[in-house]
Protein backbone atom coordinates (compact mmCIF):
# COMPACT_ATOMS: atom_id res chain seq x y z
CA UNK A 1 0.00 0.00 0.00
CA UNK A 2 1.34 3.45 -0.70
CA UNK A 3 1.04 5.15 2.35
CA UNK A 4 2.40 2.02 3.97
CA UNK A 5 6.42 3.44 5.13
CA UNK A 6 8.88 1.44 5.08
CA UNK A 7 10.74 0.67 7.47
CA UNK A 8 7.93 1.86 10.08
CA UNK A 9 6.44 0.92 13.33
CA UNK A 10 6.21 -2.32 13.50
CA UNK A 11 8.40 -4.25 11.56
CA UNK A 12 7.12 -6.29 8.64
CA UNK A 13 4.25 -8.07 9.04
CA UNK A 14 3.53 -12.25 9.39
CA UNK A 15 0.73 -14.29 10.10
CA UNK A 16 -0.60 -15.79 13.37
CA UNK A 17 -3.55 -17.58 15.61
CA UNK A 18 -5.56 -15.46 18.18
CA UNK A 19 -8.64 -15.47 19.81
CA UNK A 20 -8.70 -19.32 19.67
CA UNK A 21 -8.96 -19.92 15.60
CA UNK A 22 -8.58 -16.35 14.33
CA UNK A 23 -5.63 -16.16 11.42
CA UNK A 24 -4.53 -12.85 10.68
CA UNK A 25 -1.61 -10.66 9.71
CA UNK A 26 0.16 -9.25 12.77
CA UNK A 27 3.24 -6.94 13.34
CA UNK A 28 5.75 -8.76 13.97
CA UNK A 29 8.17 -5.81 15.96
CA UNK A 30 5.50 -5.09 18.68
CA UNK A 31 5.49 -5.00 22.19
CA UNK A 32 3.58 -7.91 24.48
CA UNK A 33 1.10 -5.40 26.02
CA UNK A 34 0.13 -1.90 26.03
CA UNK A 35 2.14 -1.81 29.81
CA UNK A 36 5.37 -3.22 27.86
CA UNK A 37 4.62 -0.16 25.27
CA UNK A 38 4.40 1.94 27.89
CA UNK A 39 7.40 1.08 29.97
CA UNK A 40 9.98 0.97 26.96
CA UNK A 41 8.48 4.66 25.70
CA UNK A 42 9.72 5.60 29.50
CA UNK A 43 12.81 4.15 28.98
CA UNK A 44 13.17 5.95 26.21
CA UNK A 45 11.53 9.25 26.21
CA UNK A 46 11.80 10.04 30.00
CA UNK A 47 11.98 13.23 29.57
CA UNK A 48 9.97 14.14 26.83
CA UNK A 49 6.78 15.54 27.24
CA UNK A 50 3.61 13.00 27.08
CA UNK A 51 0.80 14.88 28.37
CA UNK A 52 -0.20 18.66 27.99
CA UNK A 53 -3.85 19.45 30.20
CA UNK A 54 -3.60 22.31 32.94
CA UNK A 55 0.16 21.63 32.49
CA UNK A 56 2.85 19.42 30.96
CA UNK A 57 3.44 15.81 31.94
CA UNK A 58 6.56 13.86 31.24
CA UNK A 59 7.08 10.28 30.38
CA UNK A 60 8.77 9.75 33.68
CA UNK A 61 6.46 12.09 35.80
CA UNK A 62 3.23 10.23 34.11
CA UNK A 63 4.94 6.77 34.73
CA UNK A 64 5.52 7.74 38.76
CA UNK A 65 1.80 8.58 38.71
CA UNK A 66 0.76 5.48 36.61
CA UNK A 67 2.77 3.52 39.21
CA UNK A 68 1.20 5.29 42.05
CA UNK A 69 -2.38 4.87 40.99
CA UNK A 70 -1.59 0.73 39.95
CA UNK A 71 -0.49 0.28 43.41
CA UNK A 72 -3.67 2.02 44.97
CA UNK A 73 -5.24 -0.15 42.84
CA UNK A 74 -3.51 -3.32 43.84
CA UNK A 75 -4.58 -2.13 47.24
CA UNK A 76 -7.79 -1.90 47.09
CA UNK A 77 -8.21 -5.02 46.03
CA UNK A 78 -8.62 -4.68 42.42
CA UNK A 79 -7.15 -7.81 40.45
CA UNK A 80 -6.67 -8.82 37.35
CA UNK A 81 -9.80 -8.98 35.10
CA UNK A 82 -11.64 -6.84 37.22
CA UNK A 83 -13.54 -3.63 35.82
CA UNK A 84 -12.27 -0.09 36.34
CA UNK A 85 -15.50 2.42 34.94
CA UNK A 86 -14.24 6.42 34.26
CA UNK A 87 -16.67 8.85 33.89
CA UNK A 88 -14.29 11.91 33.06
CA UNK A 89 -14.15 14.53 30.57
CA UNK A 90 -10.36 14.82 29.12
CA UNK A 91 -7.80 15.10 31.29
CA UNK A 92 -4.56 13.79 32.40
CA UNK A 93 -6.33 11.38 35.18
CA UNK A 94 -8.42 9.94 32.61
CA UNK A 95 -4.90 8.58 30.58
CA UNK A 96 -2.70 7.72 34.19
CA UNK A 97 -5.79 5.39 35.50
CA UNK A 98 -5.72 4.25 31.63
CA UNK A 99 -2.46 2.84 31.99
CA UNK A 100 -2.37 1.57 35.36
CA UNK A 101 -5.26 -0.60 34.85
CA UNK A 102 -3.25 -1.73 31.59
CA UNK A 103 -0.28 -2.46 34.03
CA UNK A 104 -2.38 -4.68 36.50
CA UNK A 105 -4.39 -6.48 34.01
CA UNK A 106 -7.73 -4.63 35.20
CA UNK A 107 -10.07 -3.94 32.27
CA UNK A 108 -11.02 0.02 31.90
CA UNK A 109 -14.40 0.81 31.17
CA UNK A 110 -14.82 4.87 29.61
CA UNK A 111 -18.25 6.00 29.99
CA UNK A 112 -18.91 9.36 28.35
CA UNK A 113 -20.27 12.25 29.76
CA UNK A 114 -23.06 13.09 28.48
CA UNK A 115 -24.44 9.73 29.53
CA UNK A 116 -27.49 10.17 32.49
CA UNK A 117 -28.14 8.53 35.31
CA UNK A 118 -30.13 5.58 33.92
CA UNK A 119 -27.51 5.10 31.20
CA UNK A 120 -24.58 4.71 33.45
CA UNK A 121 -26.66 2.55 35.93
CA UNK A 122 -27.09 0.20 33.13
CA UNK A 123 -23.21 0.19 32.05
CA UNK A 124 -21.79 -0.53 35.76
CA UNK A 125 -24.21 -3.04 36.47
CA UNK A 126 -23.55 -4.68 32.77
CA UNK A 127 -19.42 -4.23 33.41
CA UNK A 128 -19.53 -5.24 36.69
CA UNK A 129 -17.34 -2.15 37.97
CA UNK A 130 -16.01 -2.19 41.20
CA UNK A 131 -14.56 1.23 41.11
CA UNK A 132 -15.30 4.41 39.58
CA UNK A 133 -13.70 7.89 39.09
CA UNK A 134 -15.74 10.80 38.39
CA UNK A 135 -16.13 14.49 37.81
CA UNK A 136 -17.57 16.24 40.74
CA UNK A 137 -19.76 18.16 38.52
CA UNK A 138 -21.25 14.87 37.43
CA UNK A 139 -22.25 13.77 40.92
CA UNK A 140 -25.87 13.97 40.65
CA UNK A 141 -25.80 11.43 37.71
CA UNK A 142 -24.21 8.62 39.42
CA UNK A 143 -26.28 5.77 40.88
CA UNK A 144 -26.73 4.90 44.45
CA UNK A 145 -25.34 1.93 46.22
CA UNK A 146 -28.55 0.34 45.94
CA UNK A 147 -28.43 1.28 42.27
CA UNK A 148 -24.96 -0.03 41.54
CA UNK A 149 -24.49 -2.91 44.08
CA UNK A 150 -21.00 -3.54 42.06
CA UNK A 151 -19.64 -0.76 42.95
CA UNK A 152 -17.51 -0.86 45.58
CA UNK A 153 -15.20 2.38 45.50
CA UNK A 154 -16.13 5.55 44.17
CA UNK A 155 -13.46 8.18 43.81
CA UNK A 156 -14.00 12.15 42.65
CA UNK A 157 -11.86 14.26 40.44
CA UNK A 158 -11.93 17.97 40.26
CA UNK A 159 -14.27 18.62 43.47
CA UNK A 160 -15.86 16.92 45.75
CA UNK A 161 -18.66 14.95 46.49
CA UNK A 162 -20.32 13.25 49.13
CA UNK A 163 -19.76 9.14 49.17
CA UNK A 164 -17.02 9.39 47.16
CA UNK A 165 -12.90 10.02 48.14
CA UNK A 166 -11.08 12.42 46.37
CA UNK A 167 -9.03 11.38 43.86
CA UNK A 168 -5.81 12.23 45.56
CA UNK A 169 -6.23 9.60 47.45
CA UNK A 170 -5.52 7.77 44.92
CA UNK A 171 -1.51 9.15 44.25
CA UNK A 172 -0.62 8.49 48.07
CA UNK A 173 0.85 4.62 47.57
CA UNK A 174 4.05 4.16 46.95
CA UNK A 175 4.76 3.76 43.04
CA UNK A 176 7.06 0.82 43.84
CA UNK A 177 4.57 -1.05 45.37
CA UNK A 178 2.89 -1.27 42.12
CA UNK A 179 2.78 -5.11 41.18
CA UNK A 180 4.05 -6.43 37.81
CA UNK A 181 1.51 -9.13 36.60
CA UNK A 182 1.50 -11.39 33.93
CA UNK A 183 -0.83 -10.43 31.06
CA UNK A 184 -1.50 -11.93 27.56
CA UNK A 185 -1.78 -9.80 24.58
CA UNK A 186 -5.28 -11.44 23.91
CA UNK A 187 -6.27 -10.51 27.02
CA UNK A 188 -9.24 -7.79 27.08
CA UNK A 189 -7.52 -4.16 28.19
CA UNK A 190 -10.92 -2.40 27.28
CA UNK A 191 -14.58 -2.78 27.62
CA UNK A 192 -15.55 0.49 25.23
CA UNK A 193 -19.80 0.70 24.94
CA UNK A 194 -20.86 0.96 21.25
CA UNK A 195 -23.75 3.31 20.82
CA UNK A 196 -26.92 1.81 21.41
CA UNK A 197 -28.77 2.95 18.40
CA UNK A 198 -31.26 -0.06 18.58
CA UNK A 199 -31.50 -2.07 22.15
CA UNK A 200 -28.78 -1.81 24.88
CA UNK A 201 -25.62 -0.74 24.40
CA UNK A 202 -22.75 -3.59 23.68
CA UNK A 203 -19.53 -3.37 25.47
CA UNK A 204 -16.72 -4.38 22.85
CA UNK A 205 -13.67 -6.08 24.18
CA UNK A 206 -10.65 -3.85 22.93
CA UNK A 207 -7.53 -6.28 23.65
CA UNK A 208 -3.80 -5.61 23.90
CA UNK A 209 -3.36 -6.90 20.66
CA UNK A 210 -6.06 -4.66 18.94
CA UNK A 211 -5.33 -1.48 20.47
CA UNK A 212 -1.20 -2.24 19.63
CA UNK A 213 -2.52 -2.80 15.95
CA UNK A 214 -4.71 -0.25 15.62
CA UNK A 215 -2.39 2.29 17.49
CA UNK A 216 0.67 1.67 15.42
CA UNK A 217 -1.76 1.41 12.15
CA UNK A 218 -1.98 5.52 12.64
CA UNK A 219 1.10 6.11 14.00
CA UNK A 220 3.20 4.33 10.82
CA UNK A 221 0.79 5.54 7.79
CA UNK A 222 1.54 9.36 9.36
CA UNK A 223 4.97 8.21 10.23
CA UNK A 224 4.28 9.66 13.44
CA UNK A 225 7.70 10.14 15.67
CA UNK A 226 7.93 11.74 19.36
CA UNK A 227 8.20 15.05 18.14
CA UNK A 228 4.58 15.27 16.93
CA UNK A 229 1.78 16.37 19.23
CA UNK A 230 -1.67 14.86 19.02
CA UNK A 231 -4.81 16.96 19.60
CA UNK A 232 -7.59 15.54 21.25
CA UNK A 233 -10.87 17.61 20.55
CA UNK A 234 -13.14 14.41 20.75
CA UNK A 235 -13.84 12.46 24.06
CA UNK A 236 -11.28 9.97 25.61
CA UNK A 237 -14.09 8.20 26.23
CA UNK A 238 -14.39 7.56 22.15
CA UNK A 239 -12.11 4.82 20.53
CA UNK A 240 -10.83 7.47 18.21
CA UNK A 241 -9.90 10.02 21.25
CA UNK A 242 -8.52 7.00 23.68
CA UNK A 243 -6.95 4.67 20.68
CA UNK A 244 -6.83 7.07 17.77
CA UNK A 245 -4.97 9.99 19.18
CA UNK A 246 -4.24 9.47 22.36
CA UNK A 247 -2.54 5.61 22.34
CA UNK A 248 -1.08 6.28 18.56
CA UNK A 249 0.65 9.26 19.96
CA UNK A 250 1.68 7.28 22.85
CA UNK A 251 3.30 4.61 20.68
CA UNK A 252 5.55 6.85 18.58
CA UNK A 253 6.46 8.65 21.87
CA UNK A 254 4.54 11.93 20.95
CA UNK A 255 3.06 14.39 23.15
CA UNK A 256 -0.93 13.93 23.71
CA UNK A 257 -2.64 17.33 24.02
CA UNK A 258 -5.86 17.23 26.18
CA UNK A 259 -8.88 19.89 25.07
CA UNK A 260 -10.48 19.64 28.21
CA UNK A 261 -13.31 21.92 27.99
CA UNK A 262 -16.36 21.69 25.81
CA UNK A 263 -15.45 22.32 22.03
CA UNK A 264 -15.86 25.94 21.07
CA UNK A 265 -14.19 27.10 17.97
CA UNK A 266 -11.56 29.71 18.84
CA UNK A 267 -10.44 27.72 22.05
CA UNK A 268 -9.92 25.03 19.98
CA UNK A 269 -7.96 26.98 17.75
CA UNK A 270 -6.08 29.10 20.15
CA UNK A 271 -5.03 25.46 22.15
CA UNK A 272 -4.18 24.14 18.51
CA UNK A 273 -1.88 27.40 18.25
CA UNK A 274 -0.45 27.39 21.65
CA UNK A 275 0.40 23.44 21.82
CA UNK A 276 2.10 23.94 17.86
CA UNK A 277 -0.40 20.50 17.25
CA UNK A 278 1.19 18.60 14.74
CA UNK A 279 -1.58 16.32 14.17
CA UNK A 280 -5.45 15.17 15.34
CA UNK A 281 -8.67 12.95 13.73
CA UNK A 282 -11.74 15.36 13.84
CA UNK A 283 -15.01 15.71 12.36
CA UNK A 284 -15.24 17.64 9.46
CA UNK A 285 -17.65 19.94 11.20
CA UNK A 286 -14.50 21.00 13.51
CA UNK A 287 -12.39 21.73 10.18
CA UNK A 288 -15.38 23.52 8.90
CA UNK A 289 -15.77 25.59 12.13
CA UNK A 290 -11.91 26.25 12.15
CA UNK A 291 -11.54 27.39 8.56
CA UNK A 292 -14.55 29.87 8.62
CA UNK A 293 -14.13 31.76 11.96
CA UNK A 294 -13.37 35.31 11.60
CA UNK A 295 -10.10 35.22 13.34
CA UNK A 296 -8.64 32.27 11.81
CA UNK A 297 -5.34 33.92 10.39
CA UNK A 298 -4.32 35.23 13.69
CA UNK A 299 -3.43 31.44 15.01
CA UNK A 300 -0.10 30.16 14.04
CA UNK A 301 -1.00 26.52 13.11
CA UNK A 302 1.87 26.10 10.63
CA UNK A 303 2.91 23.13 12.39
CA UNK A 304 -0.31 21.31 11.66
CA UNK A 305 0.06 18.71 8.96
CA UNK A 306 -2.00 15.81 9.33
CA UNK A 307 -5.97 16.34 9.49
CA UNK A 308 -7.37 13.02 9.84
CA UNK A 309 -11.41 12.94 9.68
CA UNK A 310 -14.21 10.21 9.46
CA UNK A 311 -17.75 9.44 10.00
CA UNK A 312 -18.94 11.91 7.06
CA UNK A 313 -17.43 13.39 3.80
CA UNK A 314 -15.67 16.57 4.17
CA UNK A 315 -17.47 19.62 2.25
CA UNK A 316 -15.65 20.48 -0.88
CA UNK A 317 -15.34 24.68 0.11
CA UNK A 318 -13.30 23.46 3.25
CA UNK A 319 -10.98 21.25 1.01
CA UNK A 320 -10.82 24.01 -0.67
CA UNK A 321 -9.98 26.63 2.06
CA UNK A 322 -7.94 25.08 3.65
CA UNK A 323 -5.17 24.26 0.90
CA UNK A 324 -5.25 27.74 0.60
CA UNK A 325 -4.63 29.30 4.44
CA UNK A 326 -2.69 26.09 5.29
CA UNK A 327 -1.02 24.62 2.30
CA UNK A 328 1.11 22.10 4.72
CA UNK A 329 -2.09 20.21 6.04
CA UNK A 330 -2.88 16.82 4.47
CA UNK A 331 -6.48 16.24 5.32
CA UNK A 332 -6.48 12.29 5.35
CA UNK A 333 -9.88 10.05 5.59
CA UNK A 334 -10.14 6.98 7.41
CA UNK A 335 -12.98 4.69 8.46
CA UNK A 336 -13.75 2.08 11.48
CA UNK A 337 -15.72 1.42 14.70
CA UNK A 338 -15.43 0.45 18.11
CA UNK A 339 -15.42 -2.76 17.34
CA UNK A 340 -12.55 -2.35 14.98
CA UNK A 341 -10.58 -0.42 17.55
CA UNK A 342 -10.41 2.44 15.24
CA UNK A 343 -8.94 2.18 11.48
CA UNK A 344 -9.65 -0.28 8.72
CA UNK A 345 -8.66 2.00 6.34
CA UNK A 346 -6.50 5.36 5.95
CA UNK A 347 -6.27 7.71 3.36
CA UNK A 348 -2.64 6.88 1.71
CA UNK A 349 -0.68 10.14 1.60
CA UNK A 350 0.12 10.11 -2.08
CA UNK A 351 -3.66 10.19 -2.74
CA UNK A 352 -5.26 12.31 -0.41
CA UNK A 353 -6.42 15.19 -3.05
CA UNK A 354 -7.90 13.19 -6.03
CA UNK A 355 -9.74 10.44 -3.69
CA UNK A 356 -11.74 12.88 -0.96
CA UNK A 357 -14.93 10.45 -1.87
CA UNK A 358 -13.14 7.63 -0.67
CA UNK A 359 -12.53 6.32 2.98
CA UNK A 360 -8.76 5.06 1.82
CA UNK A 361 -7.44 1.98 1.36
CA UNK A 362 -7.66 -1.15 3.65
CA UNK A 363 -4.83 -1.19 6.42
CA UNK A 364 -2.55 -3.87 4.84
CA UNK A 365 -3.26 -6.36 7.84
CA UNK A 366 -6.79 -5.94 7.17
CA UNK A 367 -9.09 -7.87 5.21
CA UNK A 368 -12.62 -6.33 4.12
CA UNK A 369 -15.16 -8.44 2.45
CA UNK A 370 -18.00 -6.94 0.22
CA UNK A 371 -21.16 -8.98 0.42
CA UNK A 372 -24.28 -9.27 -1.15
CA UNK A 373 -27.66 -10.06 0.74
CA UNK A 374 -26.85 -13.97 0.07
CA UNK A 375 -23.74 -13.51 1.29
CA UNK A 376 -21.70 -13.94 -1.84
CA UNK A 377 -19.05 -11.50 -2.64
CA UNK A 378 -19.77 -8.32 -5.30
CA UNK A 379 -17.71 -7.18 -8.17
CA UNK A 380 -14.69 -4.45 -7.60
CA UNK A 381 -16.69 -1.30 -7.29
CA UNK A 382 -20.51 -2.58 -6.42
CA UNK A 383 -21.92 -1.98 -3.43
CA UNK A 384 -22.51 -4.62 -0.04
CA UNK A 385 -22.35 -5.15 3.26
CA UNK A 386 -18.61 -4.48 4.63
CA UNK A 387 -17.51 -7.78 6.88
CA UNK A 388 -13.56 -6.98 8.58
CA UNK A 389 -11.13 -9.40 10.18
CA UNK A 390 -7.46 -8.47 11.12
CA UNK A 391 -5.88 -8.05 14.60
CA UNK A 392 -7.53 -5.00 15.47
CA UNK A 393 -10.89 -6.08 15.43
CA UNK A 394 -12.40 -7.55 18.92
CA UNK A 395 -12.84 -10.42 19.79
CA UNK A 396 -16.46 -10.37 21.65
CA UNK A 397 -18.73 -8.61 22.97
CA UNK A 398 -19.19 -8.32 27.31
CA UNK A 399 -21.52 -11.07 28.40
CA UNK A 400 -23.49 -10.75 24.88
CA UNK A 401 -23.29 -14.64 23.10
CA UNK A 402 -26.62 -13.80 21.36
CA UNK A 403 -24.78 -11.13 19.73
CA UNK A 404 -21.27 -12.86 19.44
CA UNK A 405 -23.02 -15.31 17.75
CA UNK A 406 -24.89 -12.95 15.09
CA UNK A 407 -22.11 -10.59 14.56
CA UNK A 408 -19.01 -12.49 14.37
CA UNK A 409 -18.52 -14.79 11.05
CA UNK A 410 -15.72 -16.93 10.32
CA UNK A 411 -13.39 -14.81 12.03
CA UNK A 412 -15.37 -11.27 10.34
CA UNK A 413 -17.02 -8.83 12.22
CA UNK A 414 -20.30 -7.50 10.21
CA UNK A 415 -20.17 -4.09 10.15
CA UNK A 416 -23.83 -3.23 8.75
CA UNK A 417 -21.97 -0.88 6.88
CA UNK A 418 -22.79 -0.88 3.22
CA UNK A 419 -19.68 0.14 0.96
CA UNK A 420 -17.97 -1.00 -2.12
CA UNK A 421 -13.66 -1.40 -3.24
CA UNK A 422 -12.60 -0.62 -6.26
CA UNK A 423 -10.39 -1.78 -8.43
CA UNK A 424 -7.57 0.22 -6.96
CA UNK A 425 -8.60 -0.69 -3.75
CA UNK A 426 -10.11 2.87 -2.48
CA UNK A 427 -13.04 1.99 0.17
CA UNK A 428 -16.05 3.97 -0.07
CA UNK A 429 -18.52 3.41 2.55
CA UNK A 430 -22.50 4.62 1.78
CA UNK A 431 -24.93 3.96 4.42
CA UNK A 432 -25.63 1.59 7.34
CA UNK A 433 -27.39 -1.23 5.90
CA UNK A 434 -30.78 -0.29 7.95
CA UNK A 435 -30.84 3.03 6.83
CA UNK A 436 -30.49 2.61 2.99
CA UNK A 437 -33.46 4.18 1.16
CA UNK A 438 -35.81 2.72 -1.51
CA UNK A 439 -37.92 5.50 -3.15
CA UNK A 440 -40.01 3.09 -5.76
CA UNK A 441 -37.59 0.36 -5.74
CA UNK A 442 -34.21 2.98 -6.90
CA UNK A 443 -32.19 2.16 -3.48
CA UNK A 444 -30.51 5.49 -1.88
CA UNK A 445 -27.51 5.39 0.30
CA UNK A 446 -27.56 8.50 2.20
CA UNK A 447 -24.06 8.64 2.61
CA UNK A 448 -24.13 10.00 -1.42
CA UNK A 449 -26.85 12.97 -0.79
CA UNK A 450 -24.89 13.85 2.48
CA UNK A 451 -21.76 14.22 0.39
CA UNK A 452 -23.46 15.85 -2.31
CA UNK A 453 -25.21 18.46 -0.31
CA UNK A 454 -21.59 19.46 2.01
CA UNK A 455 -20.70 20.67 -0.90
CA UNK A 456 -22.70 23.55 -1.34
CA UNK A 457 -20.73 26.77 -0.07
CA UNK A 458 -21.91 27.94 3.51
CA UNK A 459 -23.20 23.48 4.52
CA UNK A 460 -21.78 22.32 8.23
CA UNK A 461 -23.17 19.38 8.16
CA UNK A 462 -26.66 17.30 7.04
CA UNK A 463 -28.39 13.97 7.50
CA UNK A 464 -30.63 12.19 4.67
CA UNK A 465 -33.00 10.19 6.66
CA UNK A 466 -35.89 7.93 5.05
CA UNK A 467 -39.49 8.49 5.76
CA UNK A 468 -42.98 6.05 5.14
CA UNK A 469 -45.03 6.53 2.00
CA UNK A 470 -47.62 4.01 1.21
CA UNK A 471 -47.09 4.77 -3.02
CA UNK A 472 -42.80 4.62 -3.21
CA UNK A 473 -42.09 2.80 0.20
CA UNK A 474 -40.03 5.59 1.15
CA UNK A 475 -39.31 9.38 0.50
CA UNK A 476 -36.37 11.35 0.68
CA UNK A 477 -35.61 14.14 3.67
CA UNK A 478 -32.39 16.36 4.28
CA UNK A 479 -31.81 18.38 7.44
CA UNK A 480 -29.19 20.63 6.67
CA UNK A 481 -27.34 22.31 9.31
CA UNK A 482 -25.88 25.95 7.56
CA UNK A 483 -23.14 28.46 9.19
CA UNK A 484 -24.51 31.28 11.10
CA UNK A 485 -25.51 34.17 8.37
CA UNK A 486 -25.23 31.58 5.50
CA UNK A 487 -27.84 32.51 2.84
CA UNK A 488 -28.64 28.73 2.25
CA UNK A 489 -32.20 28.09 1.13
CA UNK A 490 -34.31 24.89 0.89
CA UNK A 491 -34.46 25.88 -2.88
CA UNK A 492 -30.86 26.32 -3.17
CA UNK A 493 -30.69 22.87 -1.79
CA UNK A 494 -32.69 21.08 -4.15
CA UNK A 495 -31.19 23.15 -7.24
CA UNK A 496 -27.57 22.05 -6.07
CA UNK A 497 -28.91 17.91 -5.60
CA UNK A 498 -30.50 18.26 -8.82
CA UNK A 499 -27.77 19.48 -11.21
CA UNK A 500 -25.71 16.92 -9.39
CA UNK A 501 -27.25 13.93 -8.96
CA UNK A 502 -30.30 11.59 -10.37
CA UNK A 503 -33.88 12.61 -9.66
CA UNK A 504 -35.02 10.38 -7.35
CA UNK A 505 -32.25 10.95 -4.99
CA UNK A 506 -33.13 14.26 -4.68
CA UNK A 507 -34.40 15.13 -0.66
CA UNK A 508 -38.19 15.79 -1.14
CA UNK A 509 -38.61 17.96 1.75
CA UNK A 510 -35.43 19.90 3.38
CA UNK A 511 -35.29 21.50 6.99
CA UNK A 512 -32.41 24.37 7.06
CA UNK A 513 -31.30 25.46 10.33
CA UNK A 514 -27.59 26.33 12.89
CA UNK A 515 -28.07 23.76 15.64
CA UNK A 516 -25.88 21.06 15.34
CA UNK A 517 -27.35 17.83 14.73
CA UNK A 518 -28.21 15.78 17.66
CA UNK A 519 -25.47 12.98 18.33
CA UNK A 520 -25.40 10.24 21.12
CA UNK A 521 -22.50 9.85 23.84
CA UNK A 522 -20.55 8.39 20.97
CA UNK A 523 -20.57 11.20 18.25
CA UNK A 524 -22.96 9.21 16.18
CA UNK A 525 -25.76 11.17 14.59
CA UNK A 526 -29.43 10.33 16.34
CA UNK A 527 -31.40 9.95 13.26
CA UNK A 528 -34.06 8.77 15.26
CA UNK A 529 -34.50 12.41 16.85
CA UNK A 530 -34.13 13.83 13.37
CA UNK A 531 -36.99 11.38 12.02
CA UNK A 532 -39.33 13.12 14.86
CA UNK A 533 -38.40 16.18 13.81
CA UNK A 534 -39.50 15.39 9.93
CA UNK A 535 -42.51 13.92 11.39
CA UNK A 536 -43.63 17.52 13.79
CA UNK A 537 -42.94 19.69 10.58
CA UNK A 538 -44.85 17.38 8.01
CA UNK A 539 -48.20 17.12 11.16
CA UNK A 540 -47.83 20.92 11.53
CA UNK A 541 -47.87 21.37 7.66
CA UNK A 542 -51.08 19.27 7.49
CA UNK A 543 -52.72 21.10 10.43
CA UNK A 544 -51.98 24.28 8.47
Amino acid sequence: MTFWAEPGIGGPLRRETHYGDRTMLCFAERPPTLAAMFDDLVARFGDRPAIVDDGTLSYSELDALVGKIAAALTGLGIAPGDRVALFLGNCWEFLAVTLACNRIGALLVPIGTRQRKAELEFLLGNSGAKLLVFEAELADQIPSAAEAPELTHRFVAHGDAIGARPFDDLLAANDADAPRVEIHEDDTAVILYTSGTTGKPKGAELTHLSILHSAYAFARAHELTEHDRGLVAVPLSHVTGLVGVSYATLAAGGCVVLMRQAFKTADFLALASRETITWSILVPAIYTLAVMHPEFDRYDLSAWRIGCFGGAPMPVPTIEMLSKRLPQLQLRNAYGATETTSPTTIMPQAHWRDHMDSVGQVIPYAQVRVLDADDNEVAPGEPGELLIAGPMVVPRYWRRPDANAKEFVDGYWRSGDIGSIDKDGFVRVFDRKKDMINRGGFKIFSAEVENVICGLDGVLETAIIGTPDPVLGERVNAIVVTAEGASVSERDVAAYCAARMSDYKVPESIIIRTDPLPRNANGKIQKTVLRETIAERAARHSAA
